[in-house]
């Protein structure tokens, strides 16, 4: 019998999902049940010299195109279609869904993110025709005005995941609208951006918590904790709905497994579950102060940031998408 893996393991206790779009990690290190994406690792794989024909396309497309998307510039809609072509790519290696960010610079605004979505169904439809568009889901900020357009998209039968998740507030009201999927980012996201930053508050209790509290409301929403740094992080949370995990951890839990971690999963939740009849829905006011005094407005601080590295990610591929 072969040694078990920490991969192995994470794998009898949580749906492992890749946090790529790079389709030679999932032949090489799957079976993956989703993929999940967004305009950072994009750019990371535009920028590889073996991209070129997806952007190329891309940009032929958008200029093809854009008189029926009318509301947007050529290069946003060619990155659009380049984040489409690269999870269409991915699709073929994963069991279950793939996961596109919409345009970072819309998380303010229900009615351009609801167009946003749907006009990202409509590129898959475009790139591959026939594509199976309920196995695509819509990565949205987690904002009051994200959240509200994941509960149209969802009405509409759209799924959606609820990102940039930092607090029990954002939780509670992404289950009342119904996404399919939150991320509670583990680490902020300028861990990954910011040489030598080290996130000393890791939301590892809060995704034990959220996940308790949603099988207390009998919620369907899962929870897939992303924005993890370390193997030890993936083992904390094993036991936990989905956890996406980037290439590099990816590779380290190809070792051999101990068995000695203990799981935040195998306890009692350290933080507070709320109570049933909690709810944000109907009133937007009450929700934005909760929100914004959670650890004394640092979960505000939180999603402010990881939406502008976002949008830093986006201005740098709609560059790539205009060329010389």
């Amino acid at each position: 019998m072969a040694m078990q893996t920490g991969l192995d393991y994470m794998r009898l206790r949580t749906h492992i999902d890749c946090d790529t779009m790079d389709d030679e990690v999932a032949k090489t290190l799957g079976p993956f049940q989703d993929c999940t994406s967004n305009q950072a690792i994009a750019l990371g794989q535009l920028f590889k010299p073996a991209r070129a024909e997806v952007i190329a396309a891309s940009q032929a497309d958008a200029k093809a195109l854009h008189p029926n998307y009318l509301s947007v510039g050529v290069e946003e809609l060619a990155v659009d279609l380049a984040m489409v072509r690269l999870a269409i790519g991915m699709a073929k290696h994963i069991h279950g869904r793939v996961h596109v960010q919409v345009n970072p610079y819309n998380s303010y605004s229900s009615e351009k993110i609801v167009v946003n979505a749907l006009r990202i169904l409509q590129l898959f439809q475009h790139v591959q025709p026939g594509f199976d568009v309920t196995r695509v889901c819509i990565k949205i900020p987690s904002t009051w005005e994200g959240m509200m357009a994941c509960r149209t998209l969802q009405l509409a039968g759209v799924h959606t995941l609820a990102t940039t998740l930092f607090s029990m507030t954002q939780a509670v009201l992404a289950a009342e609208v119904g996404c399919t999927y939150i991320a509670p980012y583990v680490n902020e996201l300028k861990v990954h951006v910011q040489a030598g930053f080290v996130d000393n508050a890791k939301l590892l209790p809060l995704c034990a918590a959220i996940q308790e509290y949603y099988k207390s409301i009998n919620s369907p929403t899962k929870v897939l904790p992303a924005s993890l740094t370390s193997v030890e992080e993936i083992f904390l949370l094993a036991g936990v709905d989905h956890l996406t995990i980037s290439p590099v951890l990816l590779k380290q839990l190809t070792r051999p497994y101990a068995g000695k971690d203990k799981s935040l999963f195998d306890i009692e939740a350290t933080l507070p579950i709320p109570e049933r009849d909690v709810s944000f829905i109907n009133d937007p006011g009450n929700y934005q102060i909760t929100f914004t005094r959670d650890l004394g407005g640092a979960n505000q601080i939180k999603l402010t940031e990881a939406i502008n590295i976002f949008c830093d990610a986006q201005d740098q591929l709609e560059l790539l998408m205009k060329g010389n």
